[in-house]
């Protein structure tokens, strides 16, 4: 008995181990398991760790990166900034010289010419006294009396005025007249009273002067038509060089008389009555002006060939190109009442405003509360308002753009009649790069001359524009008119003053 009771307290210790040994088995294998899931955990962490960590290290590397960039591209804007002003000063220094140099030239020829002519009358009154002596001598035998008073010794070349003795006539049509001097005779008489006493010349003892009416058609005609010089001397009957002289002496003529009584800034009386027509055209207020830049062919130019030098037209027209560029600012009649003119044809619209006068009176605060409205070549700034030019507009944006066209339009308009009307403006001149500002004047002056006049345009003669509008360097430069561009056109479009053409 003692035995079998030995022997079941064995197998009893036995079960008891094994089955200690099958509970510990269990629980080590989960401590294993906890701990593997512990350390992917942890790997998983650290990988996440490491990975925010490397988008950290890109971005201030991207940063730095963009940094870097936006430092070189400001460096270099002032650089180019500089250049463009030292060719400018020094293209001014070179004009100045030149003219020095033509004044001192025109000078020594005016010297000997009357140096020649003293010499001329001299030995006219010599030969006319030894002439009285030998008469007297022999009155007997001789019946000649001796002349009297000056004699002209100068030699001028007859040529025939009959189509400008035809044109000035009074029975000339009215429609014939305006097509070659794009203006009706009121419109011209006009002009010829106004420059009568700065352009109007003596007569001298070598040869009569040239009427004024004359002269003024000379500098029209020319200005019309683009013509060559050999061409308006056959039509007027005078010589090459003297109409030459008399297209440079008118202009200057008229912007030295007209330009201030035709083509100047508003007064408020004006500024008023211009935001009212705006603000009814387009719904926009506080409008005073439609801004619009253009470009002249020029000549390629002796100095600075690279600074007139017009990339766009050239890829345009697949020819070399230059130009010198017109920037004006029109009322809602298209008459000009500011222009900036002669800036070398490379520069963008943005570098042509900033370094006119008028964004010199912005900077003076002359034009607060008030906006000129511009291309999307040009920036958003406190008096300028341009259109939105980001992808992806908003029906308020596209309304807000179409209205901006709207007025955009009477300055692109008046441009194409300006160039319409003065055929010079449409191919490249023979008038020299120093004179091009004085004769640009003009046809902006005579331009608002016919504007006010109401002369209409020869549709045969309307021209179209290519618009060369670069996206600004800098779009937005003040926060203010950002939020009241949006401001006008939640406006437009919520009072229903917006258009709907943009939806089609």
């Amino acid at each position: 008995m003692s035995e079998n009771k030995q022997h079941q307290q064995q197998q009893t210790k036995r079960r008891k181990k094994v089955n200690a040994n099958d509970s510990g088995g269990i629980m080590g294998a989960e401590v294993d398991e906890k701990r593997v899931k512990t350390k992917g955990l942890n790997e998983i962490i650290s990988s996440l760790d490491f990975l925010d960590d490397q988008e950290k290290s890109d971005l201030q590397e991207m940063k730095k990166v963009n940094q870097e960039e936006m430092i070189r591209f400001e460096n270099n804007h002032s650089q180019q900034r500089i250049a463009t002003m030292d060719y400018f000063f020094k293209l001014k220094e070179y004009h100045k010289d030149a003219e020095r140099d033509d004044g001192t030239r025109k000078r020594k020829a005016k010297a000997n010419a009357f140096t020649s002519v003293n010499v001329t009358a001299s030995a006219i009154a010599g030969a006319s006294a030894d002439e009285s002596v030998s008469n007297d001598e022999n009155v007997t035998t001789s019946n000649k009396t001796p002349s009297s008073g000056p004699q002209r010794r100068l030699w001028v070349k007859n040529r025939s005025k009959d189509w400008w003795d035809q044109c000035n006539s009074p029975d000339f049509p009215e429609e014939e007249f305006k097509k070659a001097f794009r203006m009706g005779k009121g419109t011209f008489d006009l002009i010829c009273n106004e420059l009568n006493s700065a352009v109007a010349k003596e007569n001298t003892m070598l040869r009569d002067a040239v009427p004024v009416r004359q002269r003024v058609a000379v500098c029209i005609w020319r200005l019309a038509t683009g013509e060559p010089l050999r061409l308006v001397s056959k039509k007027f009957g005078l010589g090459i060089s003297t109409c030459h002289k008399l297209v440079l002496e008118v202009c200057s003529a008229i912007s030295s008389v007209l330009m201030p009584k035709y083509l100047r800034w508003m007064d408020e009386d004006n500024m008023k009555r211009t935001m009212d027509e705006f603000s009814s055209m387009s719904g926009i207020p506080n409008v005073v002006g439609s801004m619009y830049t253009t470009h002249i062919p020029i000549i390629a130019p002796k100095i600075s060939v690279a600074a007139y030098f017009n990339r766009r037209h050239t890829e345009r027209n697949q020819k070399t190109s230059y130009s010198i560029t017109v920037q004006g600012v029109v009322d809602p009649r298209g008459v000009l009442t500011d222009v900036c003119i002669g800036y070398p044809g490379s520069m963008s619209d943005e570098q042509v405003l900033e370094k006119s006068t008028l964004f010199q009176r912005a900077n003076a605060g002359l034009y607060k509360g008030v906006w000129i409205v511009g291309g999307s070549g040009l920036p958003l700034m406190d008096w300028t308002l341009v259109p939105y030019t980001h992808q992806h507009l908003t029906w308020t944006q596209h309304a807000f753009n179409e209205k901006i066209g709207d007025i955009q339009r009477v300055a692109k308009d008046s441009f194409a009649r300006l160039k319409g009307r003065w055929g010079c403006l449409q191919k490249r001149t023979e008038v020299k790069l120093q004179d091009l500002p004085v004769v640009l004047g003009a046809c902006c002056v005579l331009h608002n001359i016919c504007e006010l006049m109401g002369e209409r345009l020869d549709p045969t003669l309307k021209f179209e524009l290519f618009d060369d509008e670069m996206v600004p360097e800098n779009v937005f430069r003040s926060a203010n008119a950002v939020r009241a561009r949006d401001v006008i056109a939640h406006n437009l479009l919520h009072h229903n003053l917006a258009g709907t053409s943009f939806l089609s």
